[in-house]
């Protein structure tokens, strides 16, 4: 008689977030004020307000867009305050900072939709590898939103974890 195959994963209740699921897809764009620079040095008001005006904003629809200076200037903050209202009617969401910062905005606000109390006093693995880079913040984010639900929060796959959190 042949033993038949047991699944001890799925019948452990451990629960499985995939952080790829929370990913935001869409285009992301940097929007670098060096090139709004006079001279490559300072940013002025009036040349910089015209350029607002005549723009066409519509190129930067349903996109997510990272405002960044990377010329050794300094922006007056207004500056980025002007430039984010100008791309709010057209683009899905704008920050100020790097690709990077925009990739962990965007995962974080992902994050908050999570119902927390799905996870209370489970067992909960936060897979580890995947076919989509998620920042480091993310990982973090997941644990401090689940540790005063979960009873336990590990990393990696059901079948090899690396345990990160017990409640006593």
């Amino acid at each position: 008689m042949e033993t038949p195959f047991i699944n001890r994963v799925a019948e452990s209740g451990i629960l499985t977030i995939d952080l790829k699921e929370y990913y935001v897809p869409g285009k992301r764009i940097l929007y670098d004020l060096k090139d709004n620079l006079y001279e490559g040095l300072i940013l002025r008001e009036k040349d910089f307000r015209a350029f607002l005006k005549s723009n066409d904003w519509t190129k930067y629809t349903s996109q997510y867009v990272a405002i960044t200076c990377t010329a050794d200037a300094i922006i007056p903050q207004w500056a980025y305050m002007l430039l984010n209202a100008a791309l709010q009617p057209y683009a899905a969401r704008v920050i100020v900072g790097d690709l990077q910062t925009l990739e962990t905005v965007l995962i974080l606000d992902s994050l908050q939709k999570i119902n927390v109390e799905t996870f209370r006093d489970k067992r909960v693995v936060i897979k580890g590898c995947g076919d989509v880079e998620i920042p480091p913040s993310a990982f973090g984010a997941i644990t401090s939103l689940l540790m005063p639900f979960a009873q336990s929060i590990m990393y990696g796959e059901p079948c090899s974890t690396v345990p990160v959190y017990k409640r006593k």
